[in-house]
């Protein structure tokens, strides 16, 4: 009787690992061969030859890293991260706005090296974090470009500090005042990836926020401090998207889309766009979700327009 017992957890113990084997044993090997095709990019030339200086803004048992470069005493620029990435997102942007713009690149929270330890703050607490970072440098308002997530938290600031924002440029957002189904938009995949394999996740979000190899890989290194963790700050975003009643805005709003994001996304981006009376909405030719990094050219001059307009 025991040894039929004995047999039996066996078994059932069996079927519960051997997915489990199975997934991390595949999953490795696809990130294996991935992270081999990066070493053959050559992707170790430097992105910023201008002068960055590494701060931290301290909170209650956790720190936010953020980043200051560009030319003191002018207007001031805050660039904020899609999801699963760090501040290395805009590495290409940097050189081309400090030669004109003050310029403030943050590790969100969850994100880079700015771990939540053990914090209960989420996503939506950046709101605090950007404030706060704005008045250390002696600034009382900015310019601000968000991709993807980091345009939901740019929104959410301008709704709660809208008297500290000169502009908003969103690229791969949409309107955070129509409450979106967050459960639906939620991809199983990476919820099995972040499960199994961390870097499979990186990989596998990579691939879906750039549409050429090199952004690809660029945004998978970006990625690299990314954790298992890290999830716990994402449910923030609930108390981001919520129904509200839309407020007229005094500053204007550059909508930007990739070509090759998902059409879903970009019809969204399109009706927000409808429903202000100071955007313009704008496509990048050849890119994905986070064109800033697969067309960073033609990123910056676009966005340089726009802030030139704003400026004259």
């Amino acid at each position: 009787m025991k040894n039929k017992r004995k047999k039996r957890f066996l078994i059932i113990l069996l079927i519960i690992i051997s997915p489990v084997v199975v997934l991390k044993t595949y999953f490795g090997v696809e990130n294996a061969i991935y992270e081999d095709s990066i070493g053959k990019m050559n992707l170790e030339g430097k992105l910023i030859n201008s002068l960055v200086d590494s701060k931290v803004l301290n909170q209650d048992g956790y720190d936010i890293h953020y980043y200051v470069s560009g030319k003191k005493n002018s207007d001031l620029i805050v660039f904020l991260h899609p999801a699963y990435s760090d501040h290395r997102a805009f590495d290409q942007q940097i050189d081309f706005f400090a030669e004109n713009y003050r310029t403030i690149t943050i590790d969100l929270i969850g994100h880079g090296l700015s771990k939540t330890n053990e914090s209960q703050d989420k996503l939506d607490a950046s709101s605090r974090h950007i404030a706060k970072i704005i008045e250390l440098e002696g600034y009382d308002s900015a310019h601000f470009v968000g991709v993807s997530l980091g345009s939901w938290i740019a929104q959410y600031f301008a709704l709660n500090n809208p008297e500290k924002v000169k502009s908003l440029t969103a690229l791969g957002g949409y309107d955070i005042n129509k409450k979106s189904d967050i459960s639906a938009s939620v991809n199983i995949g990476m919820i099995i990836r972040t499960i199994f394999s961390i870097k499979s996740l990186r990989q596998k979000a990579a691939e879906m926020c750039c549409g050429t190899e090199k952004g690809k890989a660029l945004f998978y290194n970006t990625a690299s401090y990314y954790e298992r963790k890290s999830a716990m700050v994402m449910p923030g975003i609930i108390k981001i998207m919520q129904d509200r009643e839309r407020t007229e805005t005094r500053f204007r709003t550059l909508i930007l889309t990739g070509e090759y994001d998902l059409d879903s996304n970009k019809k969204m981006a399109t009706e927000w766009d409808s429903k202000l009376t100071n955007s313009k909405l704008s496509i990048l030719s050849g890119a994905g979700h986070c064109a800033n990094i697969d067309k960073p050219q033609e990123f910056n001059e676009i966005v340089e327009t726009f802030l030139n307009e704003i400026n004259n």
